[in-house]
């Protein structure tokens, strides 16, 4: 079940054209999901594979909005922010 706020999130996520493809697709597994449907019935409407939906939908549940993002990875911290690297690409679109 999603919250209206949830709901509102993740279609502003899949709206906006800054939105990392990513996100943007993981936004779009969890509507789909909202809707119901198997794991590989919402596959096959992505176009994606059935452990992709099934990966994101159990971080869904597990830590909402907040698992759709990426996870730190090994190696040297990012000397950025993914917010500034979004005013970038706001600005350089304008």
């Amino acid at each position: 079940m999603l919250s209206e706020d949830e709901r509102r999130i993740l279609e502003n996520w899949v709206k906006r054209r800054s939105t990392a493809q990513g996100l943007a697709l993981r936004a779009r597994v969890v509507l789909a999901c909202a809707q119901g449907g198997s794991n590989v019935a919402v596959a096959a409407r992505l176009g994606v594979d059935r452990k992709t939906v099934t990966r994101w939908r159990a971080r869904f549940l597990r830590e909402r909005l907040d698992g759709l993002h990426d996870k730190p990875r090994p190696g040297v911290p990012r000397t950025i922010t993914d917010a500034q690297v979004e005013e970038v690409i706001v600005r350089t679109k304008a």
